[in-house]
């Protein structure tokens, strides 16, 4: 996307937003089953909402242990990521009271027999991008939201905010001067799950949590790009109090953060969502092949900006097409970057999980604060790889 000029904004939530608790659920589970098998196939679903928790499931595997024993440990697993993510009876989502349906059944053969001649998983189009705003080669407005949220989370965990809760939500707003360049932040807002001991008259958070939240949150990711400074355009929980948070507010569900995952709506999305899908599904690992490829054609300076677009044919092996878009930043022509990008990446299926070491239990690492622009995932890694031109 080209801005000159213009206001451009992003949101992130955290880990213990009810969608991102059901991303998180999802992706510990397909760990789980390529810790057993790493050729495990997994299509897992989570759905929380209140005291009641739902997972469905297709899987090929050669873990196959009785139904009551794979309940057992599935349950054990949910438990312990509800925990990690910092729910509790304290936080009013005890994981000791929910009821717990699980439903797991095998995939179908239909499917399997497409994905085990080499084709993909599922038909589709897919999208990856990068462009040199910032030092992860991510758009500026969704690396501040999940810098803001990884922040209080950090504080969170380790005690720094008392009162604060795990389910959290950040907004960020950039503007793109007249040479499209991120220049500054225009507001933010971070609405907090807290407890009752920063609440004034029943209705909002107190004034010092406020300030809390701006110092020691806002401050240190943000500071060094507001015009103005605090309280003009930061908006902490302005509708109030946020005393209940998590599936004991609100439905969960996996798959609803799709643009949160990925750019933050600064580049197209193919619809697909990641969480609880193997990399044979290449809803999830094409996506992260392009977004290999793009940041690479960025950190070489063929380009500023690239997004990349792959489609696929379920069964197919080879897709049946991947466009390059430079908008116009490029050194070269995006048919000559295209040109480029098939004689240096291989997005047939099976080589993009070799290249990028998908058959590992890494994904549950993925489910908060963004699948893009952090260096511990392989399809991030240290840019750039050498490219032949």
């Amino acid at each position: 996307m080209k801005l000159k000029n213009q206001w451009f904004s992003s949101e992130s939530v955290s880990e213990g937003h009810p969608d991102k608790l059901c991303d998180r659920i999802s992706d510990r589970i397909l760990d789980f089953y390529l810790s057993k098998d790493k050729n495990s196939r997994v299509a897992c679903e989570t759905m929380a909402s209140h005291k009641d928790l739902y997972v469905s499931a297709e899987v090929k595997s050669s873990y196959r242990p009785a139904k009551k024993e794979l309940k057992e440990k599935v349950i054990n697993l949910i438990k312990e990521t509800i925990y990690d993510t910092g729910y509790n009876k304290e936080w009013q989502y005890d994981p000791e009271s929910i009821k717990y349906r699980i439903h797991i059944d095998a995939q179908s053969e239909y499917i399997s027999q497409g994905v085990n001649a080499g084709g993909a998983g599922d038909q589709g189009i897919m999208f990856g991008y990068a462009a040199n705003e910032t030092p992860e080669y991510m758009p500026f407005a969704i690396t501040y939201a999940n810098k803001i949220l990884l922040k209080y989370g950090e504080l969170r965990k380790n005690g720094t905010l008392k009162n604060a809760g795990p389910d959290a939500k950040s907004q960020v707003s950039v503007w793109y001067n007249a040479d499209g360049k991120p220049e500054k932040i225009g507001s933010v807002v971070l609405s907090v799950q807290h407890n009752s001991n920063v609440t004034r008259d029943g209705k909002n958070i107190n004034d010092e949590f406020k300030k809390e939240l701006y110092e020691k949150v806002i401050k240190p990711v943000c500071g060094e790009y507001f015009e103005n400074p605090y309280p003009e355009d930061i908006h902490i929980n302005p509708t109030g109090s946020f005393l209940l948070g998590g599936p004991a507010a609100d439905t969960g569900l996996t798959g609803r953060k799709i643009v949160v995952d990925t750019y933050g709506g600064m580049a197209p999305h193919g619809g697909g969502a990641f969480s609880g899908k193997d990399p044979s599904k290449v809803d999830r690992s094409a996506a992260y092949m392009a977004r290999y490829a793009a940041k690479n054609l960025v950190a070489n300076g063929l380009c500023e900006k690239c997004l990349i677009q792959v489609a696929y044919a379920i069964g197919v092996e080879k897709p049946l097409s991947v466009m390059v878009n430079s908008f116009e930043t490029g050194d070269t022509s995006d048919e000559n970057l295209a040109k480029i990008v098939a004689d240096n990446f291989d997005f047939r299926p099976k080589a993009i999980i070799e290249r990028l070491d998908l058959l590992r239990p890494i994904y549950y690492e993925t489910a908060a604060y963004g699948h893009f622009g952090r260096d511990n995932f392989s399809w991030e890694g240290k840019a750039p790889v050498s490219i032949s031109v």
